[in-house]
């Protein structure tokens, strides 16, 4: 099945590639001032807890374009998702479109996230606070906002 892209889906698609591409640039552009060690690990409470070389910094690079081409490939692919719900002739179109939007926002934020991380970890800073607690409950909101949709689209 072939699931039509939206505007929406089509704006978080650029806005991830916008990310991850300008990360690459930020790094490229920036990579002479990146001091020697860099955070590569954040305890809940965002202070630094784990140190490495700057080079550790490609390691969240590497993890966010996987992140992003393993996502995009799933997405492609509907007969790969397990909705959670019965897939009838009558729901079929919009149970999917809904997943793909679940993924496409959990995309996203998961780049966002590692955009952040990789930004502060090159500036040597620690995470606010509240950080965790905020992305934490993005995401959780996101996944409980579309899977309440897609069970009440399922009838």
């Amino acid at each position: 099945m072939n699931i039509k892209n939206t505007l929406a889906d089509t704006v978080m698609e650029y806005i991830c590639r916008i990310l991850l591409i300008g990360t690459l640039i930020y790094l490229i552009v920036r990579w002479n001032e990146i001091p020697d060690q860099i955070p590569v690990h954040y305890n809940t409470a965002g202070e630094i807890d784990g140190w490495g070389g700057k080079g550790m910094v490609w390691l969240f690079v590497v993890i966010s374009w996987g992140l992003y081409l393993g996502i995009t490939f799933v997405g492609r692919f509907p007969e790969l998702w397990n909705t959670g719900v019965k897939i009838t002739k009558t729901n079929k179109e919009k149970v999917y479109r809904l997943i793909k939007y679940l993924i496409g926002t959990s995309k996203l934020i998961l780049i966002l996230v590692f955009t952040v991380l990789i930004i502060f970890a090159t500036l040597v800073k620690p995470l606010p606070l509240w950080f965790t607690g905020i992305y934490l409950t993005i995401l959780i909101a996101d996944m409980v906002f579309w899977l309440v949709r897609i069970f009440m689209a399922r009838k």
